[in-house]
């Protein structure tokens, strides 16, 4: 269900998808999820261009990995929300933050895990044009990556990530306050957000995708070394090997875990209130998503 970079991008897709009951509890929340393997394959195709055969053997590997999703993960979110319930009426340290953020981590990489095999058996059909094709998808969205974040004023780029940190924050606070709204504009004016180093990481990823699955379609390749070569490239692409940006994803990881504290510590109780509310009906949401899978 995967297919080598762009079942990279696959898998960051699909656990959005996956996730939904964690992003928002609603009926069509409930309804991505249920569609999430034929949305994902409508994206994957969009970057590869699938062959009738690959066609077949994609959706059914999708289906696979949403069923195991569904079955294996579903429960564990549920844990995981419980745990933030039991948080919420309380002021939190960054750790408490960090230590959500690195579960939430820790089932994208079971997700990436799980789909690699899929990856591997996309190899033996894959085309060069299909490389081209996915290269040219590549510069697409680089190009709308410079648009957004490295061609735009300063003050034009903060406006944007200000008004993606509020909506965040009111999905689960509600309406925030003048003291709230003004803590996350300093926040986002201090981030240490870097386009140019984000994008240099982007580019890394794209040609050692691109490198490593044409070598493997040119080049024959037992199984195991397949196997090798994409869990590799798995590795690389959720941990880089650029000692550089894995310094400053770490400095960007602690402070986000701090802003998330503080504005936390900032909200009142009838804030903390709705924010348990919406946690309770993201609970059952993913309940109610379980037991369709036993259905």
């Amino acid at each position: 269900m995967k297919f080598p970079l762009v079942f990279i991008r696959f898998t960051q897709i699909i656990s959005l998808l996956l996730l939904a009951g964690l992003l928002q509890a609603c009926s069509s929340a409930k309804l991505a999820y249920n569609q999430a393997p034929e949305l994902a394959y409508w994206y994957l195709d969009g970057y590869v261009d699938f062959s009738g055969v690959q066609s077949v053997q994609v959706k059914d590997d999708l289906n696979k990995l949403q069923t195991w999703h569904r079955q294996s993960q579903l429960p564990t979110y549920i844990d995981l929300l419980q745990k933030m319930q039991q948080k919420m009426p309380l002021d939190i340290h960054a750790q408490d933050a960090c230590t959500l953020l690195s579960d939430v981590r820790a089932k994208f990489l079971l997700v990436s895990e799980q789909a690699q095999p899929a990856v591997v058996a996309l190899l033996d059909t894959m085309t060069h044009s299909q490389l081209d094709t996915l290269a040219r998808k590549f510069d697409k969205g680089n190009s709308d990556f410079r648009s957004d974040y490295m061609q735009t004023a300063k003050p034009v780029n903060q406006s944007k990530r200000y008004k993606q940190a509020i909506n965040r924050a009111e999905m689960l606070y509600g309406r925030l306050d003048e003291k709230q709204t003004s803590l996350i504009a300093l926040q986002v004016e201090k981030s240490r957000f870097n386009a140019a180093l984000a994008y240099a990481e982007r580019q890394r990823r794209q040609q050692d995708a691109l490198q490593t699955l044409r070598t493997l379609v040119k080049t024959p390749a037992t199984p195991e070394q397949k196997k090798l070569a994409i869990r590799g490239l798995f590795e690389r692409s959720i941990m880089s090997p650029n000692s550089n940006y894995a310094d400053y994803i770490d400095a960007l990881t602690k402070d986000n875990c701090a802003n998330l504290a503080n504005l936390h510590n900032t909200t009142s109780v009838s804030q903390r209130r709705q924010a348990m509310d919406v946690l309770v009906r993201y609970e059952q949401d993913i309940k109610t998503l379980a037991k369709q899978g036993n259905g």
